[in-house]
């Protein structure tokens, strides 16, 4: 009997002992839960705050019925401070600095997030696309930025699909007919190139401006983020960070060796259904006719004007290409976005800068490049004018209006970067329908 209630103590002792340190273990989550919760609340009240909750192109929405609080997405997300944790789930903080990565939306292991892009208050003008990447235009296909998807890695990924879908439907060219003529050598259009060439597709490219479309506009330095990639004839390629030049160098290398030809500053001009395809004019003044057509021009088109006097001058631009050739001069960089912060920061090594942005903050910028902005200020290698707007471009000075106070400053140059225009009228005359999305979902399980 003695034995029995030995036994007895023993085990409620053990039972007691692993009660006790679930108990603290379930203490310890909950407390630090709770903490992770204040902690994410703080950071939404300061987006808010702020104006860095909003966001401006695409963004994950998180289904709380679906989610199962493992934190997969948080942890997935190369940037700083997008999403958070709350009440054990994933939450967006600043939706204004989620740039579209999808890593998000890929390490979801119950597949609960889907991209969406605008928001009830902020709409944003997109083309229709299918899951094919078909516009409303049989034949006319469109990928990369112009559909929604701006980063590299989605570009290159839609640019090489699209091409194998034009290939399951079987739309392949017939006689004098092109298989495919790709609009764009950006991200997509390279891709696409590529893709075709690989599957013998008889194909022509053609680009606006240089080799790289977008890309090619960044400053030479700026630092690319991408993730790991498929790139047809090439394979894997595994880059997390990389400069402009080291990206570009990599497309030359691909496409010299498989002797592609892709007819750079060359813009298309018109394209119209003929018979069974596409005729294609371009700025040359040639025509050609094709089976299908791949719109991969991105969403800029061309780049929007302040509309202000002066501003026709040679002194103003709307790209920086080579930072480093500009030396000692009083430079206005227009903009409040990362190009415009990038490129402030670049021109201030040698430069007088001055930066004007019309907000009171900024947020739609990387938390990096705010964090390394805020140095420059500190370090009045940058001067900020908040809340100012351009209102002449004068020869030897920039006229602005900065809390109804009128400024003159001194200037040699001025860097404009305010976005770009959808190339809405060319692609209506094309016929693809373009709508305005109020927070829809373009890509979902």
């Amino acid at each position: 009997m003695l034995l029995i209630n030995d036994l007895l103590v023993e085990k409620i002792l053990i039972y007691g002992g692993v009660a006790i340190i679930v108990f603290v273990i379930l203490l310890i989550y909950f407390f630090k839960l709770r903490q992770e919760t204040k902690h994410t609340e703080e950071k939404i009240e300061y987006a808010i705050e702020h104006g860095l909750h909003e966001p401006v192109s695409l963004y994950p929405v998180i289904d709380p019925n679906s989610c199962i609080k493992s934190s997969a997405c948080v942890k997935a997300c190369p940037e700083h401070d997008v999403l958070g944790i709350r009440d054990g789930r994933g939450t967006v903080i600043n939706g204004s600095r989620c740039i579209g990565h999808g890593a998000c939306f890929h390490a979801c292991p119950v597949e609960a997030i889907s991209l969406f892009i605008g928001t009830e208050k902020r709409g944003v003008d997109l083309p229709h696309v299918s899951q094919n990447f078909e516009s409303n235009v049989q034949g006319i296909y469109i990928a990369g930025e112009l559909g929604g998807m701006g980063l590299i890695r989605n570009a290159v990924e839609q640019g090489s699909q699209a091409v194998r879908n034009i290939i399951e439907h079987k739309r392949r060219g017939k006689e004098k007919f092109l298989d495919l003529i790709v609009v764009g050598a950006g991200p997509a259009g390279i891709s696409a190139t590529l893709e075709a060439k690989k599957n013998n597709l008889r194909v022509k490219t053609f680009e606006q401006d240089s080799l790289g479309g977008t890309v090619y506009t960044f400053p030479r330095s700026k630092i690319v983020m991408t993730a790991p990639m498929d790139l047809p004839l090439f394979g894997k390629i595994k880059l997390y960070e990389t400069s402009k030049t080291k990206l570009l160098e990599l497309w030359e290398s691909v496409i010299e060796k498989h002797q592609i030809e892709i007819s750079c500053n060359l813009k298309v001009t018109r394209i119209a259904f003929k018979g069974e395809g596409f005729e294609v004019e371009t700025s040359d003044g040639k025509t050609y006719h094709t089976m299908n057509v791949l719109l991969a021009i991105g969403r800029r088109g061309t780049p929007r004007k302040l509309g202000v006097k002066g501003e026709i001058q040679e002194k103003v631009a709307y790209r920086l290409i080579e930072p480093e050739d500009i030396n000692g001069k009083h430079v206005l960089v227009v903009g409040g976005g990362d190009s415009a912060v990038e490129s402030a920061m670049l021109l201030a090594e040698q430069n007088t800068v001055t930066l004007s942005y019309r907000s009171a903050s900024f947020s739609r910028i990387k938390a990096t490049n705010l964090t390394k902005l805020n140095e420059y200020i500190e370090a009045e290698k940058i001067k900020v004018l908040y809340q100012s707007n351009v209102t002449e471009i004068k020869t030897e000075t920039v006229e602005l209006v900065q809390n109804n106070e009128n400024l003159s400053i001194e200037n040699d140059l001025v860097y404009i970067f305010a976005g770009g225009e959808l190339p809405t009228q060319f692609l209506e005359k094309v016929g693809i329908k373009i709508t305005r999305k109020y927070g829809e979902a373009i890509l979902k399980h």
